[in-house]
């Protein structure tokens, strides 16, 4: 076999956060490796990564009611919202390193203070969130929680959740004042734009067709070049590791790639509408972002929220999401990404997840058919004042839930990510959706020491160095909270 016509350290396939934190990361910890990155679109953060295509929660897990589960016996498992925050606070250190080493700017060009709440109606929803709060309140990470049932005090905190609130129907809410908003798009090209500054190559409108391994262990990555004028349309770049970062595209890459660990995955697409309005006199009396309780059969990433967002400096008012269906797996994908991605390997898992999820279907179903009326009646459960003519429907980007194998059920639906490495570590890829994009900089440290574990110690100082709290272990005490970082984010708008 020929060798390829140029050779490099790293590929990354996608440009989204995930392929921009682990070239950042790695170009800290290994000054003089070559990355070449692909973007098979005309720009990077066009897909998931884009603020419009995603909630820019800044997951910390305040206010997101899937991450704590109610047991059995009435207890409150808050063990995953606990992870998800530590992830977070390993993002906000990273970002922070980044921006006071000079590499790339100001925090508050994608960083914006606010407010994290939860808001439930119905005295057994009251119940339920009166007792979360509690059980998180507890912990170091989660001490700043308020608690309210008092309409007059949750009118103070989002003005909008209770004008024109009619009834005697109880109500409760949480709030999080340290809440932040994140600019992923933003983010995402600050960080691109470090890479190429430090020589790294960035190719745009360069899909990947496939993947195949060489006796020596590296890989040959086949490009196409889309461009109208490309010349040579197709080449073949040599890499000892190859990360696949490209969102709903990913499974298919990954199965090209032949690895034994991508068998018995599949992918379950499912795609989004918000409601957005830029009315200066809706935005002003709004800033938070409020989450509430997802209907009975729906997916985590359809909980209805009402979000303050902040894109390039200008704020405005979204609510969402509104779940469809799509055979795509990316937003900008074929209608046939689905239907090629099904391989004899992950038949009975993509079986048995879909008999397994029988809720989820019937809840997409219903929610395709919604009428545009009956949509904005979803709005106006949230925000009672709401009137069609200030609000306008935008599409959300699509997100692939993972399909994994189950020896009980044949397969089963996972609501999160998962990294997936080969065994020899050269080639590795991300699969699924939230909290994916704040969680970043933790998957990918963990991807690193698990694909190069024999440089994991020689990095260790360095990781400490740029992200402290990915060696801390879990936060326990109130002084190890206290010891936490603080970080300079942009107030609110005209604030």
């Amino acid at each position: 076999m020929a060798k390829a016509n140029n050779t490099v350290d790293v590929v990354l396939i996608g440009g989204g956060i995930m392929s921009a934190t682990l070239g950042s990361l790695i170009s800290l910890l290994e000054p003089t490796w070559k990355i070449e990155i692909f973007e098979r679109l005309d720009d990077v953060a066009l897909e998931s990564s884009n603020p419009w295509n995603n909630a820019g929660t800044g997951h910390a897990a305040h206010c997101e009611l899937n991450y704590t589960r109610e047991l059995p016996d009435g207890s409150i498992d808050i063990s995953k919202a606990v992870t998800i925050n530590e992830q977070f606070q390993v993002s906000r250190e990273f970002w922070n390193h980044l921006v006071t080493a000079g590499l790339i700017g100001d925090q508050s060009t994608f960083l914006t203070s606010t407010p994290h709440m939860t808001f439930v109606r119905g005295e057994k929803n009251v119940d339920f969130l009166r007792r979360r709060h509690a059980t998180l309140v507890a912990h170091p990470l989660f001490s700043d929680l308020e608690f309210s049932d008092d309409p007059e005090v949750i009118a103070q905190w989002a003005p909008l959740l209770m004008e024109d609130r009619h009834g005697d129907e109880p109500v409760a809410a949480t709030r999080a004042a340290s809440g932040t908003d994140v600019d992923f798009g933003k983010l995402t090209r600050s960080l691109f734009d470090h890479l190429t500054s430090q020589g790294h190559h960035l190719n745009l409108q360069h899909e990947v067709r496939d993947l195949r391994k060489r006796r020596d262990g590296s890989w040959d990555v086949k490009v196409r070049d889309l461009s109208w004028n490309a010349s040579p349309a197709r080449r073949t770049v040599n890499a000892r590791f190859v990360f696949v970062g490209a969102g709903g595209g990913a499974l298919p890459l990954l199965q090209k790639s032949g690895i034994k660990e991508i068998r018995g995955y599949g992918g379950f697409p499912i795609s989004g509408q918000f409601l957005r309005t830029t009315n200066p006199e809706i935005v002003a009396k709004h800033h938070a972002k409020v989450y509430g309780k997802a209907d009975v059969g729906a997916p985590p990433m359809s909980v209805p929220h009402l979000d303050t967002r902040v894109v390039d400096g200008q704020a405005s008012v979204m609510f969402g999401p509104y779940a469809g269906f799509s055979t795509k797996y990316l937003k900008r994908g074929s209608l046939l990404d689905l239907f090629t991605s099904i391989r004899p390997g992950n038949i009975v898992t993509m079986v048995g997840a879909g008999l397994d999820n029988i809720d989820l279907t019937a809840y997409l179903v219903k929610e395709v058919a919604k009428t545009p009326e009956a949509k904005f009646r979803t709005l106006r459960s949230f925000m009672p004042t709401a009137h069609p003519k200030d609000w306008e429907l935008i599409t959300a980007g699509q997100r692939v839930q993972v399909m994994k194998r189950d020896k009980a059920k044949g397969g089963r639906l996972e609501f999160g990510t998962d990294v997936v490495t080969s065994a020899d570590g050269t080639i590795a890829g991300l699969l699924g959706a939230s909290p994916g994009a704040s969680t970043a900089t933790s998957a990918m440290i963990d991807l690193l020491q698990r694909c190069f574990p024999e440089d994991s110690l020689r990095w260790a100082p360095t990781i400490a160095a740029i992200a402290p709290s990915s060696h801390a272990g879990s936060w326990d005490t109130p002084e190890e909270r206290d010891a936490l970082e603080s970080f300079e984010v942009a107030a609110e708008p005209g604030a």
